[in-house]
């Protein structure tokens, strides 16, 4: 039984590169609230957030980059060559995430919580958790991850992996374990069936659509199984610039979640969306040119928000074409701007820019709350 009564918690772990953040972003899709730690420790030592100045003291200016920023691949270099390090950097930040973490699970409305923390079975949050699952994959398949996604140099890449305790370790004491070595169709598999089988009273079902009045735009959340309805909207919404098969879509679901805009039961319009560090970053947002109106923009966007607030998100961040651009009157009655990463002022929001914003496309920027965890002090 967790601490946290009327919660049902996971806790998710798994060497690096063996993907966790995929498996957490499909329960998600099954209706757990996600919660990422590791993200939660790169907030807890930004600058003015409380572990950036005990983490200074303990390490020198020397860590700072030209922003005074600390600069997390040169801690990252010097704690993963000296275990003594480490052990002193997470005597710092864990503690604050389990702050956050005990804020967030407190005020989640979802009965099932899913917290995905490289080092969960080292740490207290084990003891918070009533399932463990670890994910897998080959040694092998880690490098090919983080040498070719995470652009990282194969030296460095192997340092990362041997200086984590070996997987078997981990899968030992698991309650689930998935073998993320195949296709995402397989993954999802292991999971749902995981789910079935751990969360008794978890919601698998079809999605129920309300029914509307005919001329009235409607919101779906896509699920899998409209991988190629997805695949063909955006093929031709987007003009050919973006060509996706059934088969990229299925992939996409390991990162994001897609909301479908129908009209008179046809779907008229899309935006793909994802939640990483209680940041929603809107990548994907194209509409038919018989939804380019502001009833079709604020449905869609609606939807979008309120998934948003649900996840106990912080800010929005939409990234248009120049197309969807110049409709800016229509945006700004929905409270969004056009901004610049710099103008945002919270390093997790500028951070959430420069990783997602796809090219040629223009920031639009919303804040949905002030109470923000892990704030500056």
């Amino acid at each position: 039984m967790s601490k946290w009564p009327g919660k049902y918690v996971i806790g998710l772990t798994g060497n690096i590169a063996t993907g966790k953040s995929v498996v957490r972003k499909m329960l998600e899709h099954l209706g757990a609230y996600g919660i990422d730690a590791d993200a939660l420790s790169h907030r807890a030592i930004a600058k003015g957030a409380p572990g950036y100045q005990p983490i200074v003291d303990t390490f020198g200016v020397w860590i700072l980059g030209p922003d005074r920023q600390i600069d997390r691949a040169r801690l990252g270099r010097l704690v993963f060559a000296d275990p003594d390090a480490l052990a002193r950097l997470e005597a710092i930040v864990h503690p604050l995430v389990g702050q956050a973490i005990d804020i967030m699970v407190k005020r989640a409305s979802q009965s099932v919580i899913v917290i995905e923390a490289i080092k969960l079975l080292e740490g207290d949050l084990r003891n918070v958790c009533d399932s463990i699952w670890v994910t897998h994959a080959t040694r092998d398949l880690q490098l090919i991850r983080l040498t070719q996604k995470r652009q990282m140099p194969k030296s460095e890449a192997a340092q990362r992996i041997e200086a984590q305790q070996p997987q078997d370790q981990k899968t030992v004491v698991a309650n689930v374990v998935i073998r993320n070595t195949g296709s995402f169709e397989n993954t999802w598999k292991q999971v749902t069936q995981a789910w079935k089988n751990t969360v008794k009273d978890g919601d698998t079902g079809p999605v129920v659509v309300k029914p509307v009045a005919e001329g009235e735009f409607s919101v779906q959340r896509g699920r899998p199984k409209d991988s190629e309805t997805i695949a063909g909207m955006i093929t031709t919404l987007s003009k050919g610039r973006q060509k996706l098969t059934s088969s990229d879509v299925m992939a996409a679901f390991g990162e994001k979640a897609f909301m479908l805009l129908h009209l008179d039961s046809k779907p008229v319009g899309l935006a793909g969306w994802q939640v990483e560090n209680l940041v929603a970053r809107t990548t994907d947002f194209y509409l038919a040119p018989q939804a380019a109106s502001e009833k079709a923009l604020e449905t869609l966007i609606g939807e979008v928000e309120q998934a948003s607030h649900d996840l106990q998100v912080e800010a929005s961040l939409i990234f248009l074409n120049p197309d969807l651009a110049e409709k800016e009157s229509m945006w700004k009655k929905l409270g969004y701007e056009r901004r610049t990463p710099d103008s945002l002022g919270v390093q997790a929001w500028q951070d959430a820019v420069r990783e997602s914003q796809p090219e040629n496309t223009v920031l639009f920027f919303k804040q949905l709350r002030q109470d923000r965890v892990l704030r500056p002090i």
